[in-house]
């Protein structure tokens, strides 16, 4: 079966089987997505919300959310809280909230009958003794000296197990499968072990808490799931799953299919570093806009509609592969382009000062409207030039519909340190002494001069405007090779941008490293209409890139600064 875009996979041709045999006699098409609330969500999970939730719409079925929190130590309700708000921005209902926790009574009776079948034990070796006993990978593991516990006497010490009578670590529940199986995952597994710890859950009710192995196929056939979809770190472990419903005689077992996970360049895909991370103080949060967590990359402007388009572009596969973080950057560019408005930053501030703004010359305009496009200026006593005037932008070249705006312009004015070099190099057709320029959306400029401190640095450049060429008129026999952008002096708004390299650089031995330079704050100004940019706006900073208002907003450290943070730049080197 066919997706709406056309595509098929290999997860598609099982189901398409398993509907043809009426393997699920008659049953929807049942997925979930099954996090571990022990960390917030990353890119790589972003693939199995997608697959999941899309998979069931694609066959008319149902997906959960259900967390797997049997694992009390690490998880927390923060993570919960954070996982349900990410599937949401994605774009992702569920139809049934679930939480394996829900189902402990139901585990316990379950292990207690693999008990009473002969097909479970209690061991009271250590963790240790019974992983130097487990074999490897070309020995056969050894028996435990409790293997052939009578089924009394393990059902009597689960239950002591139960009511808290043993410390954590003295006696563990395995499964009673094969020590010489050449899956070593079937070597008599745990899947019962004691653990006195706090639940964000169930509270203190339980201090005996089943192993994921063990919890996963029961959550699954409790839930009437019929295709469990994993990542391919699990396919060794499918045997296990699929013994522990054969071994409880389920009816109808789920299908457990694996498929390859997310990897990205540049890119670390581990909860447990990400963690560190955050606890070490390398990044603000979670949510650090550098993070390749759901919740980073929210903050860091990207769009779920882009993260979508991402992950179908990326296709199902069973075979590992390492994705071009490029590839993802040109999904956000994709999706912002025609959608956000663009407007005037100036990054690394050089003044221009029009010398002979304000000097009686006339404009251009042939009704004698000094005013500019919308005639909005306040002009000199002596009908000169106006102190400001409005020259007309538009939002979006790419989408008129979003039509134009308003920005001042006068006698001083901010432009990109970019914009001016005093000594060109060949083909540089943007400010520098002599040369002619045309600022965007207003006047063709010349620089005539450039002003110095005692040290030798640029404070000003001195230019004069042709009032004959304002927003396009006057042009006829001229030409000019460069258009750059500024933003009038005295209206322009301080703002802080944060741009940022990747978190992991490849180091000199080619391994991935800490980027200690993945941050940088500079004080740019921009047109006044950004003051009004709210926590979340995105924007396209003209000719720099796109941008997002900081959830906070402002930066206490610059003054009250609005922040913004870059998404990705205009250009990409994916191809």
């Amino acid at each position: 079966m066919k997706d709406d875009t056309g595509n098929s996979n290999f997860i598609y041709d099982f189901i398409d089987e398993d509907i043809a045999a009426d393997r699920y006699q008659g049953r929807p098409i049942y997925t979930r997505f099954p996090p571990e609330p022990n960390g917030y969500l990353h890119i790589g999970h972003a693939k199995a919300i997608c697959l999941n939730f899309t998979t069931a719409k694609k066959y008319g079925g149902k997906c959960n959310l259900r967390f797997d929190d049997t694992n009390p130590i690490k998880e927390d309700t923060e993570y919960v809280e954070s996982i349900e708000n990410d599937v949401r921005w994605l774009g992702f209902e569920w139809n049934e909230l679930r939480f394996a926790s829900d189902y402990f009574a139901r585990m316990y009776e379950c292990a207690a009958e693999l008990i009473r079948r002969g097909k479970a034990y209690v061991d009271d070796q250590s963790a240790d003794e019974i992983k130097r006993t487990r074999g490897t990978l070309t020995e056969p593991g050894k028996d435990s000296p409790h293997r052939n516990r009578s089924a009394e006497g393990s059902l009597l010490l689960f239950d002591e197990m139960k009511r808290g009578l043993y410390a954590d670590g003295e006696k563990v529940l395995r499964a009673k499968i094969d020590m010489s199986a050449p899956n070593i995952n079937l070597r008599d597994p745990v899947i019962y072990r004691i653990s006195h710890s706090e639940h964000h859950n169930t509270g203190g009710e339980w201090c005996v808490y089943p192993m994921y192995d063990f919890a996963h196929p029961i959550e699954d056939a409790i839930e009437c799931v019929t295709h469990s979809l994993c990542t391919m770190e699990f396919e060794d472990h499918r045997p296990l799953y699929d013994w522990v419903l054969e071994s409880l005689e389920w009816e109808l077992p789920p299908r457990q299919i694996e498929f390859a996970r997310l990897n990205l360049t540049n890119t670390v895909m581990s909860k447990r570093y990400l963690k560190a991370l955050v606890d070490d103080g390398s990044v603000s949060g979670w949510d650090d806009p550098r993070m390749p967590t759901i919740a980073g990359l929210r903050r860091r402007g990207y769009t779920p509609e882009a993260i979508r388009a991402f992950c179908e572009g990326i296709g199902v596969a069973k075979a590992n592969s390492v994705v071009d973080i490029g590839y993802l950057e040109h999904c956000v560019r994709e999706d912002l382009k025609a959608k956000v408005e663009s407007r005037n930053v100036v990054f690394d501030p050089v003044k221009v000062v029009i010398t002979n703004w304000g000097d009686g010359a006339e404009l251009a305009a042939a009704d004698g409207d000094s005013a500019g496009s919308d005639g909005g200026s306040v002009g000199g006593a002596d009908g000169s030039a106006p102190l400001l005037e409005n020259a007309e932008m538009e939002n979006n070249r790419e989408t008129p519909e979003l039509g134009t705006r308003t920005v001042p312009f006068g006698r001083e004015l901010w432009i990109d340190g970019a914009d001016f070099i005093e000594n060109p190099p060949k083909k540089y057709f943007r400010l520098y002494p002599g040369n002619e320029v045309r600022f965007k959306g207003a006047y063709f400029i010349t620089c005539d001069a450039v002003v110095k401190d005692a040290d030798g640095r640029v404070t000003e450049l001195h230019c004069t405007y042709d009032p004959a060429t304002h927003s396009g008129s006057g042009f006829e026999g001229r030409k000019v090779k460069g258009t750059i952008h500024w933003v009038e002096a005295s209206t322009a708004v301080e703002i802080t941008v944060r741009e940022y390299g990747y978190l992991m650089t490849e180091g000199e031995d080619g391994e991935s490293v800490r980027n200690p330079d993945s941050v940088r704050e500079m004080k740019c100004y921009a047109e006044p209409s950004v003051a009004d940019a709210r926590a979340g706006e995105r924007f396209q900073f003209f000719r720099h890139g796109y941008y997002v208002a900081d959830a906070e907003l402002t930066d206490s450290a610059h003054g009250g600064a609005k922040v913004f943070n870059q998404i990705v730049g205009l250009k990409s080197s994916w191809k």
